[in-house]
């Protein structure tokens, strides 16, 4: 057995205690494998060990490792998970399955125009700031309704969940749960919240996916 297939059953048993201690069904999380900074090879080893959703923080990045594994395997899905600039949108588009960092008016449209020309739809997640922090991306909980509404009313982007990072100190189940009550109220089904330090809680307070990078592929270079 790889490094990388161990890590990834710990880190799924890990996910399935939680669930079940929250009283959910394990299959309702996703464990997005963050393999940012870590080479093709890397994601092989979780590919080979049946792992098949992961996560990229940047563009180019992805688009030097992902094409071939795509074609290799069909049903690898790719997740975008940090910023995205606008004038990488199209790249985004035809590249990322999921676009989980729709943060502002100006990405939203240009997402729109970009999934009409490609005629293609990857789901998106639009980004919460749930700590208010100046330096992050991230729509701020104030302004969300009306940001939802412009998101599927004026660009019909397909959104289907919500995104935070919570401020590295401060308690995260406090940002969990409040991402958690906001999908609810906007009836988004999708939750993205958790990675290495903290997925378990975000599983117990109703993330139905988790970004986890160093707890799968140790720390990055």
């Amino acid at each position: 057995m790889s490094e990388g297939a161990r890590h990834l059953g710990e880190v799924k048993g890990r996910i399935e205690q939680a669930a079940r201690a929250a009283r959910r069904d394990p299959s309702d999380v996703t464990l997005v494998a963050v393999s940012k900074m870590h080479p093709a090879d890397r994601v092989r080893e979780l590919l080979v060990a049946g792992h098949r959703v992961f996560g990229e923080n940047r563009v180019q990045e992805a688009q030097e490792k992902f094409p071939a594994l795509k074609v290799e395997y069909r049903d690898l899905q790719l997740h975008l998970i940090g910023p995205l600039q606008t004038n990488k949108a199209r790249e985004a588009v035809t590249l990322f399955d999921v676009i989980q960092s729709v943060d502002r008016e100006k990405l939203a449209a240009t997402l729109a125009k970009e999934m009409a020309r490609a005629d293609r739809r990857p789901d998106c997640f639009i980004q919460v700031n749930t700590g208010e922090e100046p330096q992050k991306a991230g729509i701020l909980p104030n302004d969300l309704d009306s940001f939802v509404a412009a998101c599927r009313d004026t660009h019909k982007l397909p959104v289907v969940g919500l995104m935070c990072i919570p401020p590295v100190d401060e308690e995260p189940a406090l940002h969990f749960a409040l991402l958690a009550k906001m999908a609810a109220r906007h009836g988004l089904a999708k939750v993205s919240m958790g990675m290495s330090a903290d997925y378990e809680t975000a599983v117990r307070l109703g993330a139905t996916h988790v970004r986890v990078g160093s707890a799968l592929f140790g720390q990055r270079h």
